[in-house]
């Protein structure tokens, strides 16, 4: 793979070369790793051989909103316009696991967390996560990848392309491809649910866009096909957002009313995942 950077990576470079250092332990993948690097005249020096030259080292930690690929000696932002969805998708750097941004929305919690830790609280209200586990978007894999650890398969699926175009770029993300037990799908999860076997998850994991990005992944007709491949005793995690804002508030009561409409015999609230447990 490509390495992969962002200001959280190349800020403490800058330090040391203006210190007068002349090496330094750093990541080459957004920080899963740590290799050594030579900081000289011209950039810095990778053990692999690609170069950061200064100035793009300082476009890097200018743009803080985004990461860059660096191959050879030339970088690019990891950023993607959908043709699918008119939608700009790209790789939002922390200090832990990155998100992805979707028309400038982050698809995980990054205040008071980080998107890591924000897969496992909402994986951990379903637990334990056994069996054949459904995961209605996709994005960067994470559910997927957490979900697998234990599930005998993970199901997962994308709407869009260009949201595994950005996975793939993502270190973070590389399991989403090189597990055996997770199985792909790109579609609308709407289109796509009402063709798979009646109660044939134990578990599902349901983190749609915002409302107003997927109305119809908040539909009591779409409640209704997840309660139907949801097998007896199996639980539902939805995630909605900040139970104490306005939006979440609101947003809350009236998915809580549509899911015992489909069917779910019990919902329960899960304010520290931001989002719901219904059980089947």
């Amino acid at each position: 793979m490509p390495i992969v950077l962002s200001h959280v990576q190349i800020e403490p470079l800058l330090r040391a070369r203006d210190a007068g250092d002349t090496s330094a332990t750093t990541s080459a993948d957004l920080g899963r790793t740590e290799t050594r690097v030579t900081l000289d005249d011209e950039g810095i020096l990778y053990p692999t051989g690609e170069r950061l030259r200064w100035e793009d080292a300082a476009r890097i930690v200018k743009n803080n909103s985004v990461c860059f690929t660096l191959s050879g000696d030339e970088i690019a932002e990891i950023r993607v316009f959908s043709q699918t969805t008119n939608w700009v998708r790209s790789l939002y750097p922390t200090q832990s696991a990155p998100t992805m941004l979707v028309s400038g929305v982050p698809m995980h919690r990054i205040k008071d967390t980080d998107p890591w830790r924000d897969t496992l609280a909402k994986v951990k209200t379903i637990a334990p996560i056994m069996g054949r586990v459904l995961d209605t978007a996709t994005g960067l894999g994470y559910t997927a990848i957490v979900a697998a650890e234990t599930a005998a398969e993970v199901v997962t699926i994308e709407l869009d392309p260009a949201g595994l175009e950005i996975a793939r770029a993502n270190p973070w993300s590389r399991d989403l491809f090189e597990r055996a037990n997770i199985q792909q799908l790109i579609g609308d999860a709407a289109e796509i649910i009402p063709t798979l076997d009646a109660a044939s998850f134990a578990r599902i994991v349901h983190d749609p866009p915002q409302l107003s990005l997927a109305g119809h992944l908040y539909s009591e007709e779409f409640y209704r096909e997840l309660r139907r491949v949801l097998a007896r005793g199996g639980r539902l995690f939805h995630y909605i957002g900040d139970p104490n804002s306005p939006f979440g508030s609101r947003t809350t009561s009236g998915v809580m009313r549509r899911l015992h409409n489909a069917g779910f015999a019990r919902v329960v609230r899960r304010p520290e995942a931001f989002g719901l447990v219904a059980y089947a």
